[in-house]
Parts: C-alpha cells; structure tokens; sequence
C-alpha cells in the first residue's frame, strides 16, 4: 500500500464481480484514501486512457476484459454530521457495503432505507443506479452526493438536485468517465415514515406475526425474507439480481397490452400518463423462467435474474439476455433494457 492505494498488475476480476464471469484488468487500483485520486490520476493510463469504477461488482457484466485501469474504493467511514429536528445527516463512504450500511442505520435508530435492505452493491453504486425496491428510490433519501471530477481534477459536492435522478439512472450513469463518487449524504429520521403498501410487504409482516405498526426494523427483516426466498445468493449461484428494468409505457399502451392480457400486472409511471410494466412477467409469459443454455441461464424463482451456473462466460449471459429481450419485443411490441452495465460489448 503506497500512499493510500495499491496497483496490482494484470489482475484477475472473477472474483469482483457478482456474475463470478472471468475477466481481467490491465491495471487494478485499490483505493483506500480518495485524497489519492488526484494524485493517481497524474499517471497516463488513468489520466488519459478508460477507468471502470468497481464497487461490489453487482450491477455490471463483463463480457469481455476491462478495456483499462480499474478503481476501486474501499475506504469504511460512516459519520453523523449533524440533526435537525427527527432529520438526522449521515455521511457514508462509496466503499462502505450497502447492506451493511442499512443494518448500521437501523441499528442507531434512523428510518428511511429499511426498504431497501439486502440490495447488494457499495454506498458509491448507490446513487449510480438510483437503486430502488419495495416502492422506494435511494434518491429518496440522498441529501448530496461527494465526487472526484475526473475532467477538473478537483472534488465537488452535488445537491442531489443536481444529479438528475430518475428510474435506475443518473447524471453518473450519463457521464461515467467524468465522474467518481467517493461518498454520499444522507437524509434519514428518528421518526418511522413506513412505506407498507408494495405487494408483498404487509403479508410478510403478517406472517412473521407482527400485528398493528411495524418498526422499520422489522420493515427490514420482511424484506430480506422475501428477497432471499426470490433471488438466489450471488456467494452460491452467480447473479448480478434483477437482470432487466421494468419498461415504461404510454398509458395508451398498457392499456392495450392489458385489454388482450388482463393478468398483466401495470403500475404507475413517473407521471400519470406513463405506466410501468412487470419485466418479471414478460419474460415469464414467454417461458424462459428456469431455463438454461450451457452454464448460461434464468433462474427457476424469479425470471428477471439472470444466473451463471459456474462455467457461463460473459457472452454466453449476454448472448441469452439478448434472446430474451428479443422474445419479448416479437410477444408485446415491448423493448426491455438491461440494469447491468455490460463491459467489452454493447447491449
């Protein structure tokens, strides 16, 4: 370790990435301290060449070799900067783990990401994704976003206002190689604002015999027991989760699209004329829940994640993905997109 980082050369990625696909970096950068970025992005292959930034490695493919150098921050801070009334201002590193992160909100009383227990991933993916589950988006909860300026060589601090989040997207995911968060703010509260009402949640409440008003713990605890009865672990089958977002239509079209298929599930949008459709369903409906090509395959309990049953190359995964988005737009007319970045191929 030099000077808060370490460079190991010709490193091997299987094992950083959720998928367990095989890959390799010419160059792999742990960080340790971000006050080192400016001074690693003073050497040529970072300065001028392409940089992937590898959090958990969950929600990208690699269908090929990193094309560059690869960054990793890995630095564990977790900070209160402050309350205001209930609201309380947590400060948290990208390297921190997500989950863990959660476990450490709920753990000091603070409600507000109970919903989003068990995503995998690192605090710095977070806001990449705008990740969301059970009816609530990180976005929801981020006060401010830290970031290393690649372009200006500089660190800034956007407002979340500024990063123009919206369903699984952001002014990150838009310009990746400008970009590198190193922390994030958050907006949490001492005062429990639950969010019940997405399928599944109460029911799961109800079987584990909570009556009346949950606390955002037990909130929690529902949501891992469903999310493990859904998707298989990435430590036993490789998976990078839900493999395919949930598209959004005109409320014309959904409407169409139900009138022939009444059990299709539809939500609303992001405004009233939009809807959002079930990827899980589609897929489902044109059969391809459990199926398998080689280690290349669907999984038998969800159908929007897709697996590595330990051999799969990249291609191969990526290969069924585009089969499958196929099927579905011959079916429906429906385009479905990927939520991975792929790496070494273009969707």
């Amino acid at each position: 370790m030099t000077a808060g980082y370490r460079i190991v050369e010709n490193a091997r990625l299987d094992a950083r990435n959720t998928f367990g696909v095989a890959a390799r970096a010419p160059m792999l950068v742990d960080v340790a301290d971000a006050a080192a970025l400016p001074e690693l992005f003073g050497y040529a292959m970072l300065r001028d060449g392409p940089v992937l930034v590898l959090g958990g490695g969950s929600n990208l493919l690699f269908a090929g070799d990193a094309p560059g150098a690869v960054l990793a921050l890995s630095s564990q801070r977790i900070e209160l900067l402050g309350e205001v009334g209930d609201a309380v201002i947590v400060r948290a590193d990208a390297g921190v783990g997500w989950h863990d992160f959660v476990l450490w909100t709920l753990g000091h009383g603070l409600c507000g990401l109970e919903n989003l227990a068990l995503i995998p991933g690192t605090v710095g993916a977070a806001p990449i994704q705008n990740i969301g589950a059970y009816g609530v988006e990180v976005r929801d909860a981020i006060r401010a976003v830290h970031a290393f300026d690649r372009r200006d060589r500089g660190f800034v601090r956007l407002d979340a206002g500024d990063c123009d989040f919206a369903y699984r997207d952001s002014l990150f995911k838009h310009d990746p190689d400008r970009y590198i968060v190193t922390a994030v703010e958050f907006v949490l509260s001492r005062t429990p604002d639950l969010r019940l009402e997405y399928a599944g949640i109460r029911e799961e409440l109800t079987a584990m015999g909570i009556d009346g008003t949950p606390r955002a713990s037990q909130v929690a605890e529902a949501v891992i027991r469903i999310r493990q009865r859904k998707l298989p672990d990435p430590a036993r089958l490789g998976n990078a989760g839900s493999f395919f977002k949930n598209p959004i239509v005109p409320m014309a079209i959904a409407e169409a699209l139900q009138a022939t298929h009444p059990a299709m599930p539809v939500f609303r949008g992001a405004g009233d004329d939009t809807r959002k459709l079930s990827a899980a369903w589609l897929i489902d409906q044109c059969g391809w829940k459990g199926h398998r090509h080689g280690d290349a395959g669907v999984s038998a309990e969800h159908a929007l994640v897709l697996v590595n049953h330990g051999q799969a190359t990249g291609l191969q995964v990526l290969d069924l993905a585009r089969r499958i988005a196929a099927s579905v737009q011959d079916r429906f007319g429906i385009a479905i997109e990927p939520e991975p970045r792929i790496i070494g191929a273009t969707w």
